[in-house]
């Protein structure tokens, strides 16, 4: 009892889903990995471009304060003028708030006359006798100092003074830039840890930073600070530890400082924003089922179709063997070879019969031929020889001369006829195949071939055949000859017989026009290659192999391989 067939819809929509969903897959993982790749760029842009306004509007903000300070050092210059007070320092408590180091007057020496609260920021400059106004005495503006370490406090101070000229003193304060940049940037970057803010004065010396102590510490040739202290404005990019930060840097103009912004810009991104953009990923799942549907469809559909079409192939050439070895796949692949299987079988019990058929055919028509060529031989050629002789005797007879002409024509036409007689025996049997065997038939069959030049060849050493087999190499070779002579156009052939131990070989090649090869044997008769035909059959039917090479304007090339039993 046979299986019951699987629906081959089943295998379609296989095949149908390897074709739509891998490349739909594949086009949506480029989509989505596309489109994340260009929101992180456009996103790395717009924070950079946000940190560059930032750290403009925080040099800005600084700029401002430190003009306050040097327009609050005048405004006391003109108080100090006005009084003409040198002995103390009057001022309003906005004044002093600015200056945390406190205000001094001090002479054109640089010793200190008075100042406000006790600080040693003062005396420890009168001690160094640091100078605070003979660098500057030509200037009437405010003159901001390089910043100086106070060795009681630790910490930094930058004086701003100006010289009082109608009284030959110097009015200074003392301001501390880590107080200023933690007043004047906390409304720029309000609680922002992962920005990292570093102030430097114009000898690369760190005034301030809101990093930890290890993040504070920046080195001189850290992207942007040369930039900024060139008095230029900007971002740049910098990767550390396999993250890549934002350096915005601006430069503040009245003391030639730099301000630098660094920030991990990923950070920005928001944990919602970063969830969406990996949203299109989870498209990632079904690419992999796509990848196991494809590599199943290769494995299971494609390539077991793709075997069993060249076994297909092959069965329609003869080889029935080459259908029964298993290509695999899957169950309506292996059905369907099965199918095919069973068909083969049948079509080889009907192909033996027919070659049986055709074999008890061909045998007939050579007994036939036999026949005929002694009949022609014993009888037919005998009497024209006959009849020739009669005519000699007859033409010694006569005197005539008119009446001898006659007969000498006629002995000329018996003749000829015998030669045609001999020829038409000779092809119907083939003498020179009986008496001395295949080699010597091939050879004369060449030299007899009067319409077309044909060379024979012999490699080997000759063996001698079942006379089944050679008359039917010979009939085969005298049908080729006789296609090439009719289709080919040909100027040239060849005819080539090679004997080895393993098989026998013979060739037929010509340099005619050529023809297109059928795809199937099947074809042969519809295309009106019956010669082809009748070879194939004969080929087989000795169990040799047929070989056709051919291509338009390039001859044909047609070979039986016969193995040596």
């Amino acid at each position: 009892m046979k299986k019951p067939h699987t629906p081959f819809l089943r295998g379609l929509t296989v095949q149908l889903l390897a074709i739509t969903v891998l490349p739909l897959t594949i086009l949506l993982l480029l989509i989505a990995f596309g489109s994340i790749s260009l929101h992180q760029r456009d996103m790395r842009a717009l924070v950079g471009e946000r940190d560059e306004r930032a750290v403009r509007s925080a040099a800005a903000a600084l700029a401002s304060e430190l003009h306050h300070r040097a327009t609050s050092i005048s405004y006391l210059v003109a108080l100090v003028e006005i009084s003409n007070d040198t002995k103390s320092i009057s001022a309003t408590n906005d004044l002093t708030s600015d200056f945390d180091g406190g205000l001094a007057y001090l002479n054109m020496d640089g010793r200190l006359i008075t100042s406000t609260s006790p600080s040693g920021l003062w005396d420890w400059a009168a001690q160094k006798n640091i100078s605070l106004a003979s660098l500057f005495a030509s200037t009437p503006e405010p003159v901001f100092f390089t910043p100086i370490l106070d060795p009681t406090s630790k910490r930094f101070f930058v004086i701003v003074s100006q010289v009082v000229p109608s009284l030959n003193i110097v009015v200074a304060g003392a301001f501390s830039p880590e107080t200023l940049a933690q007043t004047t940037l906390s409304a720029s970057y309000p609680d922002n840890d992962h920005v990292m803010i570093y102030l430097l004065d114009s000898s690369r010396q760190l005034l301030f930073s809101n990093a930890s102590l290890m993040m504070g510490d920046l080195s001189p040739d850290h992207p942007g600070v040369a930039e900024a202290l060139r008095g230029e404005s900007g971002t740049t990019y910098l990767k550390q530890n396999k993250v890549e930060h934002v350096v915005a840097y601006s430069s503040i103009a009245p003391t030639g400082w730099a301000l630098i912004t660094t920030e991990e810009w990923q950070m920005v991104v928001s944990p919602s924003l970063e969830l969406t953009q990996m949203a299109p990923l989870v498209i990632v799942p079904a690419f992999i089922l796509a990848l196991i549907a494809l590599w199943f469809v290769a494995t299971r559909i494609v390539q077991p179709l793709q075997k069993l079409e060249t076994k297909a192939a092959a069965l329609a050439w003869g080889d029935f063997n080459a259908i029964k070895e298993s290509v695999g796949g899957i169950s309506e692949v292996r059905d369907l070879q099965k199918e095919l299987a069973e068909m083969s079988r049948k079509v080889q019990a009907a192909q033996e019969g027919l070659h049986n058929y055709i074999g008890a055919i061909t045998s007939a028509q050579e007994e036939e031929r036999l026949r005929l060529a002694r009949e022609l031989h014993d009888e037919t050629i005998q009497s024209v020889i006959a009849l020739k002789q009669r005519v000699q005797l007859a033409e010694k007879l006569i005197k005539d001369q008119k009446g001898r002409q006659s007969l000498q024509e006629l002995e000329s036409l018996a003749e000829q006829t015998v030669d045609n007689l001999r020829r038409i025996i000779r092809a119907l049997r083939p003498i020179y195949l009986e008496d001395l065997g295949l080699t010597t038939a091939l050879e004369m069959l060449a030299r007899e071939t009067k319409t077309l030049p044909v060379e024979f060849y012999r490699t080997g050493q000759e063996q001698r055949l079942k006379s089944e087999v050679e008359l039917a190499l010979y009939r085969i070779a005298q049908e080729a000859l006789s296609n090439v002579i009719r289709h080919a156009q040909a100027t040239h052939a060849t005819l080539n017989i090679n004997f080895s131990e393993q098989e026998i070989k013979m060739e037929i090649r010509d340099d005619g026009i050529g023809f297109v090869i059928p795809k199937s044997p099947t074809d042969f008769a519809p295309n009106g290659h019956f010669g082809l035909l009748g070879i194939r059959e004969r080929s087989e039917l000795i169990g040799g192999r047929l070989e056709v090479q051919s291509k338009a304007g390039a001859g044909t090339r047609l070979s039986i391989r016969l193995p040596v039993i």
